[in-house]
């Protein structure tokens, strides 16, 4: 066939594209996917519906009550409750962080510093926490002593509780960031731990305004 003119000769075979191998990264969430489990949501939905109702039995006694509340919430420490407050903030930026790290390729290490630093925002506001309620009971401010110190004591106390589980979805996603290898549902983890620790923040930043400013 060589001695055929050039444009009579057929064309030489394609080569074939040779298959890629499957890629152990991670897949990507797609675009506008809510992060999480849907359950999740419903949960903490839920959750935060039984805060509202909290909220508002708090407000509708404090109406009744307006120079009596604003005479009790004196005694607490705005600067402790401003303190607080921005611990909590810094502790949002850090798990959002980490779960911003842990979607890259290779940011495990980042993902572990991120962790680590909002488990010790935890610590430190239950440490601030703590020694705001014992200057308060040492100082004779129990709940029986007015409905004011009633529900800071149920509002915080509940807070609080809902603080040391997120502690211990922080102390998942830890060993979820800690693993050698990736595991399909690890990514899903991290945003449900992540997502529950934006909600006890987001519920501080509620009951600030609504406990630290009563004698405003």
């Amino acid at each position: 066939m060589s001695d055929l003119p050039a444009f009579l000769q057929p064309p030489p075979p394609r080569a074939r594209r040779p298959v890629a191998a499957a890629s152990s990264a991670p897949v990507r969430p797609a675009a506008g996917r809510v992060p999480g489990e849907a359950g999740l949501w419903v949960l903490l939905l839920g959750d935060m519906t039984v805060f509202a109702l909290f909220f508002g039995a708090y407000l509708v006694a404090r109406g009744g009550d307006p120079a009596g509340f604003a005479e009790a919430g004196s005694a607490l420490s705005p600067g402790l409750g401003v303190l607080n407050t921005l611990v909590l903030l810094t502790s949002s930026l850090f798990v959002a962080s980490a779960v911003r790290a842990f979607r890259l390729e290779g940011g495990e290490r980042d993902a572990r510093r991120f962790v680590a630093l909002t488990l010790a925002c935890a610590a430190a506001f239950l440490a601030v926490k703590g020694l705001e309620w014992a200057e308060l009971l040492g100082a004779g401010d129990t709940p029986e002593r007015a409905d004011f110190f009633m529900y800071y004591f149920a509002i915080t106390g509940v807070h609080a509780l809902h603080l040391v589980v997120g502690v211990g979805a922080l102390a998942l996603l830890w060993r979820t960031v800690r693993r050698p290898a990736r595991r399909p549902r690890d990514e899903l983890v991290v945003e449900c731990a992540a997502g529950y620790w934006h909600m006890v923040d987001l519920l501080w930043l509620l009951i600030f305004p609504l406990l630290y400013m009563a004698a405003a």
